[in-house]
């Protein structure tokens, strides 16, 4: 019998038809050894962790779904109990990344805390390489360490062999090839945040930016900034019933910024604003397809406003991909991965 477990269940867009099978692994071998049936069997699998970057299929999927559910925060005791220098945090894949970050925040743990209030698991942040108000975690992660697949077998990258870009990693050119077991973040020490790297957040925080404020300071300016984007998860919002950012900010040449468009320069070409975009092409906050609409708070967000489907949402994607590809001439690309669908 099909186990019919929703995936709406499991994700914060709360989308997804059912599950053929769904298995949660609360160890390390449990997550290997479903990962490894699966396979054997030669049964189509999805490693879930937090939800929070996936659109399912509203078919759901035929497969097998293992939710990582492992746990442990294990800070290198020498380093940890320094005075000074960094230390070494070794985390399960299963752990909450926002709980990490809190944790770091009270430990006096620097460089993760303009990460707060990101939603999922921190298995998933290599994978991405994270980023939000000046901090990405490829700034931090020391090594990462996977079941593979194809090897069948547990190997260690190196910061340097995970291929970090912006949004980008060896992890998500090669998908469902490796499955994060857990993730080693090198982190200073201190209760000063790392340098303030984004106008608004040095703003929020009264500082210029290059400067450092307390830790604490700047997770809650964080917290608020996103809160105010509907970008911290509310159940009983639907306005923060997202993905996240449904589309990554666009890398092009240098001429084809559109005049006046934010511009960062980056490797490759310039990095422009998705948001940005969106908005001049006509699509304002609120903007409905359906019951999937723009978030009223920020028009990167896709959301579900109750009731709606994965084609309405999908449905307004391509709405609003479109729009901006004609008025600029820029095709935004999806962030969050598209199980069992396309955009």
């Amino acid at each position: 019998m099909p186990d019919r477990t929703l995936l709406a269940d499991h994700t914060t867009l709360h989308l997804g038809g059912p599950a053929r099978r769904f298995v949660v692994a609360g160890t390390e071998a449990e997550l290997v050894d479903a990962v490894r049936r699966a396979d054997e069997a030669g049964e189509p699998l999805l490693v879930l962790g937090g939800g929070s970057n996936l659109v399912v299929a509203d078919a759901g999927f035929d497969g097998t779904v293992v939710q990582v559910a492992t746990t442990g925060v294990v800070p290198d005791v020498e380093g940890d109990d320094a005075s000074c220098g960094g230390v070494l945090v070794t985390v399960a894949a299963g752990e909450s990344w926002d709980d990490l970050v809190a944790t770091a925040v009270e430990r006096g743990w620097v460089g993760i805390e303009a990460l707060s209030g990101i939603p999922g698991s921190v298995g998933a942040t290599p994978i991405q390489n994270v980023g939000a108000y000046g901090q990405e975690v490829a700034q931090t992660v020391a090594s990462v360490r996977v079941w593979d697949r194809t090897e069948r077998a547990v190997r260690t990258f190196a910061n340097a062999d995970c291929d970090f870009a912006y949004r980008h990693s060896r992890f998500k050119s090669d998908p469902g090839r490796h499955v994060v077991l857990s993730v080693t973040f090198q982190l200073a020490q201190g209760s000063l945040g790392a340098p303030v790297g984004y106008v608004e957040l040095a703003r929020t925080l009264g500082v210029e930016p290059g400067q450092r404020a307390p830790l604490v300071a700047v997770r809650d300016a964080v917290l608020g900034l996103r809160r105010g984007k509907g970008m911290v998860l509310d159940e009983a919002d639907h306005d923060t019933w997202s993905a996240g950012s449904f589309f990554t900010n666009p890398v092009v040449a240098a001429e084809a910024v559109p005049d006046g468009a934010p511009a960062w320069p980056v490797d490759g070409g310039v990095k422009t604003s998705a948001a940005w975009l969106i908005e001049r092409a006509g699509f304002a906050k609120g903007h409905a397809r359906g019951a999937a609409a723009v978030s009223g708070k920020h028009t990167l967000a896709l959301t579900n406003r109750g009731g709606a489907t994965t084609e309405d949402l999908l449905a307004l994607a391509r709405e609003v991909r479109d729009g901006v590809e004609e008025r600029f001439g820029i095709r935004l690309v999806n962030e969050p991965v598209l199980l069992g669908c396309v955009l």
